[in-house]
């Protein structure tokens, strides 16, 4: 039995959902990930009369495809797909069975429409928090286009095909045998780089708003659905709507709720500014913004867009080291969320760089892996909280540097070593490594935004009680600001805040 109790039990109702027949093809061998994926298709089989068990011989051994009888759907699972995965499994069957996606018939629709072959692979990690999404968008574009296939590649039960495509950050997507992409990546995204451009002019020509709110994160959320509360036109422009919650892992500060994990709470997020009249433009970076009459933003697209009040809550991303061999080697031994990462340096020798309470988790996670952790902290002793230091102490294989200055990764394909300066010594020091894992904080995303918005030395932008900017009408709220704390909780109440403040605005003015 691979399936607990209380998972079988649930695993049952989703089952009764199922539309139509389903037929497991599966390639097996003699191996133990065989014989689990066996076991795994033989127990689904037991539970549902509509899903049958055939053998069959498929590109990878062990792996199994997801069809419907007489026809080949296009999904396979190379792998079991248990942990973060067992959900993209469930999807799968009930999609595949004729279960309508909960998806908008517009991106419906333009799935179907795509023209072309479309063989897509992912490389992912059972661990891997944002595998699975990558996994259920590229299932469902398969399920819903015939020219689509993917399949998904457990990177611990493939580990020699990963190690040879020089896999070492998931998930990793390829398309027709070329890389693709890696990292999160959402349906909309996914099928925004394969399908046609929206028209610039859709934009140009859609009516004034009255907060045109730039950012999709908490903050932006928040402000959008403040804003649309008072029955105001309210517009979202957002590269990636959630930011980046979608790549946090466990959120267990978010009062009222006790614990839930970043894509989720941005699903939820979204499902919230869906019950409100706020026009959403996903995937749409913003170049441009200047105050006339009102305000124009120009998007990277060609588009404008019009607005009487801003407020910008762009949010920040990882602090990246910035020397050489960082971007070099970034997914080649160079990583950043270590949840996501981590398996795929097994029983290897890796550094972590940063030591604040994020760079001391992050070791004290990669010591149940790997062979050896190096903790790096530029400063003269470790930032973290004391108890996650007593933690870290107490495991055997990490070792701590402080006063270490890291002035270069080096390598050939991939990752090879670190070298450091010893701050206290002045000596160059050199370690040799398989992995680099880089947790020194976060930069705020505000460089497009020009002189005129007042800024301080580390980019962020300068509010008020109201959050307001020095430029009338433009608010900011959340990590882009110089709101000294970066939470979740701390983000929204900016967002309302300062959708509060532009209505304020627009009354007086």
């Amino acid at each position: 039995m691979v399936l607990d109790a209380q998972i079988k039990a649930q695993l049952n109702q989703y089952l009764q959902m199922m539309e139509g027949d389903i037929v497991l093809k599966v390639s097996a061998g003699e191996d133990d990930v065989s014989k689990e994926m066996l076991a795994l298709t033989d127990e689904l089989a037991s539970m549902s009369s509509n899903i049958k068990v055939e053998n069959a011989t498929l590109k990878r051994t062990p792996s199994f495809s997801v069809n419907r009888p007489g026809e080949d759907t296009g999904i396979t699972f190379a792998g079991v797909p248990l942990g973060h995965e067992f959900t993209s499994l469930v999807l799968a069957l009930l999609q595949t069975s004729g279960r309508a996606p909960k998806e908008e018939q517009s991106m419906i629709d333009q799935i179907k429409d795509i023209n072309g072959e479309y063989h897509f692979e992912t490389y992912v990690s059972l661990s891997c928090h944002n595998c699975p999404d990558v996994v259920q968008a590229l299932n469902l574009m398969s399920v819903l286009n015939p020219n689509i296939t993917h399949t998904m590649i457990d990177g611990a039960a493939f580990k020699e095909e990963a190690e040879k495509n020089n896999v070492m950050a998931v998930p990793s997507v390829y398309l027709n045998g070329e890389f693709f992409g890696g990292g999160r990546m959402t349906l909309a995204e996914i099928v925004g780089k394969i399908s046609e451009a929206p028209n610039p002019e859709e934009f140009t020509n859609r009516e004034p708003y009255d907060v045109l709110v730039i950012g999709g994160g908490p903050a932006g959320a928040s402000a959008a659905i403040y804003s649309a509360r008072k029955g105001i036109r309210t517009g979202i422009v957002a590269e990636r709507f959630g930011g980046q919650v979608l790549d946090t892992m466990s959120i267990e500060n978010f009062i009222s709720v006790k614990q839930t994990e970043g894509p989720k709470f941005v699903a939820n997020l979204e499902e919230h500014v869906k019950d409100y009249e706020i026009d959403v433009m996903n995937l749409q970076r913003v170049k441009r913004l200047e105050k006339n009459d009102m305000f124009e933003i120009e998007l990277d697209n060609g588009g404008t867009l019009k607005s009487k009040t801003v407020i910008v809550s762009t949010g920040a991303r990882w602090r990246q080291l910035g020397v050489p061999g960082e971007e070099e080697f970034k997914n080649a031994g160079v990583a950043y969320c270590p949840h996501c990462d981590g398996p795929l340096f097994e029983g290897k020798d890796v550094a972590v760089i940063g030591g604040g309470n994020s760079g001391v988790e992050a070791a004290i996670d990669l010591a149940g892996i790997v062979k050896n952790v190096t903790v790096l902290e530029f400063g003269a002793e470790l930032k973290a909280d004391e108890v996650l230091q007593n933690r870290l102490n107490s495991l055997p294989n990490v070792n701590v540097h402080t006063n270490a200055q890291t002035t270069e990764i080096t390598g050939d394909q991939n990752v090879n070593g670190l070298t450091y300066i010893d701050r206290e010594t002045e000596e160059e020091k050199h370690i040799e490594l398989d992995g680099v894992f880089v947790q020194i904080g976060l930069v705020p995303n505000t460089e497009w935004m020009d002189e005129t918005v007042e800024k301080n030395r580390i980019g962020e932008i300068v509010i008020d009680k109201k959050n307001a900017t020095n430029v009338p009408g433009l608010f900011a709220a959340g990590d882009c600001t110089d709101n000294p704390h970066n939470q979740i909780i701390i983000s929204m109440g900016d967002g309302a805040n300062a959708s509060l403040g532009a209505f304020d605005y627009m009354i007086r003015n």
